[in-house]
């Protein structure tokens, strides 16, 4: 009896240490948010990292497990740093996400003091990167350099870093610099001290106040003594972009990458074969050109041609164009030089300046036949279609491989079968991804993004419900007439609503 009931002791025992091991192991150390709990979380927080996903999003699938490993090291760290998500595509969560305006997942935000401080994760997306990034993003936006030995670790050589020096840690400058750097903390790094002797380079008997940029690159530090906000701001951001941005298969470069493009400059990027035989020679004539046109608003970037495959499909670039040289204006134009020879890149980018370069329209191919419901709209074929048709026109802007795209396809079907008998109304979709779009008419950040356009011209943005009901309602209560020969616009009528409720009828027989 004895021997019995300690086999079943035995078994209970090894029962819970199995269910225990099954726990911990299924344990999420990220916290799932949605409607009825994100406020509350949030308000509970100082510091919290969230991300809006959607289930279907492969990137978002790509970061879950790297996410979770982040998330575990955290929950351990004194005081723990919570990681978030929330479901941002699911309908009763919608209203968060557009609080929060996102445009795509997985968009990662940061949180502080409950909510009232809202930043935008640009770190790592791995869990080491994950770790020390919000880490750091959880200490004090500026740390203090008080010998040379922390100097050596702030600085370093392989990173960007903002160090003001100052004859106190008070005064108008150091609120300045310290505003600063709690406003930029998220993409830049910031350190502060009384005694520049502690830094590596630069002037070390300077007293202050000055703001001392280090970078691994061109001049390796560089001073400005300006501390009004829009100037300081601009000389950090400005001074953190290589005189010449290196697009390549080095991580380290990376950074300076993703900055270049997010500066508001005119963009100048040439694409060439790295291992070419005339790869030197471009490089070094291109860099000369930089140099002259520094501080005019002009930013350059050198890119190999074998690691700029994403870039050659956003700009619609060719392999047989190379070596090529693309810039693409605030404005979204751009202008493109191909098969540039080293003796032409200074005159062409001088036309370019002087207004003598013509733009260069992204655009695939106009259909031979367009037959379908759904009118395929490019580039080349946009004037036609919605701007010079004299039509009423529902566009739609997608990409290829959107999910919520795909899903609303055979809607677009039916309210465009919907629509087949009245010559006024064209039902069209763009592929924005491979089709330049005129940004002064259409904001597209999202896919799909839908605008309707009347017949009179008159640009306005569908932010209704996607169904079938709800487009024929709204391309109804907007529709206009054509303008007639005389110059005169008639008002809106029902009786294309008469004939589309017929042919809806029709629809459903």
């Amino acid at each position: 009896m004895a021997i019995k009931s300690l086999a079943w002791f035995s078994i209970l025992v090894l029962s819970l240490f199995a269910s225990s091991i099954r726990s911990e192991q299924t344990k999420e150390f990220v916290l799932t948010l949605d409607h009825s709990n994100f406020t509350d979380t949030i308000n509970k927080h100082d510091f919290i990292v969230v991300e809006f996903y959607a289930p279907w999003c492969g990137h978002c699938q790509k970061l879950a497990p790297e996410y979770e490993k982040a998330a575990s090291e955290l929950s351990s760290h004194n005081p723990p740093l919570a990681l978030a998500k929330i479901d941002a595509s699911q309908e009763a969560n919608k209203g968060i996400a557009n609080e929060y305006k996102i445009q795509g997942f997985p968009t990662m935000k940061i949180l502080r003091n409950g909510g009232k401080t809202i930043q935008d994760y640009n770190g790592p997306r791995e869990a080491d990167g994950i770790v020390t990034y919000v880490k750091k993003q959880s200490g004090p936006a500026s740390v203090e350099i008080k010998s040379a030995d922390v100097a050596a670790e702030v600085v370093g050589d392989k990173s960007v870093v903002a160090v003001g020096v100052f004859p106190k840690l008070s005064g108008e400058e150091f609120d300045s610099f310290m505003a600063l750097a709690e406003k930029l903390r998220a993409d830049y790094d910031f350190a502060h001290t009384l005694d520049a002797k502690h830094l590596p380079r630069g002037d070390s008997s300077v007293q202050g106040p000055v703001v001392r940029l280090f970078k691994p690159f061109d001049e390796l530090f560089v001073d400005s003594k300006d501390f009004n906000g829009e100037a300081l701001e601009k000389f950090v951001k400005e001074s953190s972009i290589p005189l010449v941005t290196v697009f390549d298969s080095d991580p380290n470069n990376h950074p300076y990458v993703a900055k270049f493009f997010e500066s508001p400059a005119t963009k100048a990027m040439m694409f060439v074969n790295f291992t070419g035989a005339t790869a030197e020679s471009l490089k070094s004539k291109y860099r000369e050109v930089a140099t002259s046109n520094k501080g005019q608003d002009l930013a350059f970037l050198v890119g190999d041609a074998e690691s700029s495959q994403g870039a050659f499909q956003y700009f619609g670039l060719e392999e047989s164009q190379v070596p090529l040289i693309i810039i693409q204006t605030p404005d979204s134009k751009k202008y493109l030089k191909a098969n540039v020879e080293v003796d032409q890149i200074e005159s062409w980018i001088k036309d370019f300046k002087d207004g003598k370069v013509a733009a260069h329209k992204k655009s695939q191919p106009i259909p031979a036949e367009n037959n379908e419901p759904v009118k395929v709209v490019v580039a080349e074929s946009l004037d036609d279609i919605v701007f010079k048709s004299g039509k009423n026109v529902l566009i739609e802007f997608y990409a290829p491989w959107c999910g919520h795209c795909q899903k609303l396809a055979p809607i677009l079907d039916e309210v465009a079968l919907s629509f087949q008998n009245d010559p006024s109304v064209i039902i069209a979709k763009l592929d924005a991804t491979a089709n330049d779009i005129p940004s002064d008419t259409f904001d597209v950040k999202g896919f799909p993004t839908i605008y309707f356009r009347s017949a009179s011209g008159n640009v306005i943005v569908y932010e209704g419900d996607r169904t079938k009901e709800d487009f024929i309602k709204f391309v109804e209560k907007n529709s206009e007439k054509k303008a007639t020969s005389h110059g005169e616009e008639s008002t809106k009528t029902e009786e294309p609503k008469k004939t589309t409720e017929e042919a809806a009828a029709k629809d459903e027989l």
